[in-house]
């Protein structure tokens, strides 16, 4: 899958120097290369950074990497040469994000130039082959574009990524869309590194799983995210969505338009999300999904309704839409938040496909949602 990505972080290279302890090689003599990460065909994988300075080195993840605790971290084994190492058997297929907290100052692994981007900062990115799904296998790929476009909504330049399937450029078909939402952790480079979409999306067409899509992953975040009231901005995203991001995609690309034709889905704050903008305009979509989420405060509060009675309630909204499908893990903290929406659409007359697998509120899931979601599509 091709990718275009124009920005590499210059700070890199004044944290390897600052790393190496200063020193600069003499002529003639390069500095010893540092291979971080290392990946076994069993999985393991090898950790190292040279630090002669530094005291303490942990691993800090994601929360995703099986053994590496969230927060804390594991240390790294200092060596006489200052080569910090680290050694974790057995790490699962897939894609992982992780940084270097050293003497309490977190940055990227300076011998590593694959990185993911959040909402507040970069991450190092490795990937353990073994998962057939979303592996970079022999077939024809896609690519995965940074698009730049101008918000009239928020009244300045606004960033999505966007990937167009194998043979885009030479076709001149018109395709159906995705719309794929990213989580309130996350930001638009998520799905297409960490969650590896573009690959899956690659391996379903060439197996004849998945209609042949575009995909399309906007900016959640319309400003600085806080948790608690107020930070999703729900509804500033709608809006920014239906006047500047779906426009921008229908003038330019070739897309089909049309509802049976017209998809949206979303993660955690993305679900919600997805759930807003389907429910403003349901005679657009004919498929939602929702992944690790619901809507949020259905416990408490019945806005959601409110705001959406006429999508409903009206019965001849719902004709059109083909799928409407949910999952979420049983150890994932909104596992009630997931089944009350359920329930609530289902009371309403929905037809809601309900999925719950195992583990949490993890790309480990996400990434197994979006595989069994889009071969239902279109």
């Amino acid at each position: 899958m091709k990718r275009s990505k124009l920005v590499r972080p210059l700070s890199c290279i004044s944290v390897s120097f600052f790393l190496a302890g200063g020193a600069l090689a003499q002529p003639g003599q390069p500095p010893e290369r540092v291979v971080s990460p290392e990946i076994s065909g069993d999985g393991e994988v090898t950790f190292r950074l040279r630090a002669p300075s530094a005291e303490r080195v942990t691993l800090t993840s994601g929360g995703d990497i099986p053994g590496v605790p969230f927060g804390d971290g594991l240390a790294l084994t200092k060596g006489g040469d200052g080569l910090f190492t680290l050694n974790l058997d057995a790490v699962p297929p897939g894609a992982y994000r992780y940084n270097f907290n050293v003497d309490g100052v977190a940055t990227l692994d300076p011998s590593n130039r694959h990185t993911s981007e959040s909402n507040a900062s970069p991450w190092s990115l490795f990937h353990v082959p073994g998962s057939d799904f979303m592996d970079t296998r022999d077939v024809p790929h896609g690519a995965v574009a940074e698009v730049t476009y101008h918000s009239t909504v928020l009244e300045r330049p606004r960033r999505m990524h966007v990937y167009t399937p194998p043979g885009y450029e030479r076709s001149g078909r018109e395709y159906p869309v995705l719309y794929l939402l990213h989580g309130a952790g996350d930001s638009d480079d998520s799905w297409s590194t960490v969650g590896r979409a573009g690959f899956i999306l690659d391996n379903l067409i060439a197996d004849g799983s998945a209609e042949p899509m575009i995909v399309v992953m906007p900016d959640g975040h319309t400003g600085p995210f806080t948790m608690g009231a107020g930070g999703l901005a729900l509804d500033e995203f709608a809006r920014e969505f239906a006047a500047d991001v779906k426009p921008h995609i229908e003038s330019s690309y070739r897309v089909r338009t049309g509802r049976a034709d017209t998809a949206i889905a979303g993660l955690s704050m993305g679900g919600a999300h997805a759930l807003e903008i389907a429910m403003s305009d349901l005679e657009e979509y004919g498929y939602v999904g929702v992944f690790s989420s619901g809507v949020f405060g259905i416990v408490e509060s019945t806005d959601f309704e409110e705001r959406h009675a006429a999508s409903l309630g009206d019965a001849a909204r719902r004709e059109g839409l083909e799928l409407f499908w949910f999952a979420t893990g049983s150890e994932d903290f909104l596992l009630g938040t997931t089944e009350a929406t359920v329930e609530m659409f289902r009371g309403h007359g929905f037809d809601v496909e309900y999925h719950e697998s195992g583990g949490g509120h993890t790309w480990i899931n996400w990434r197994e949602y979006l595989r069994d979601f889009a071969p239902r599509l279109f």
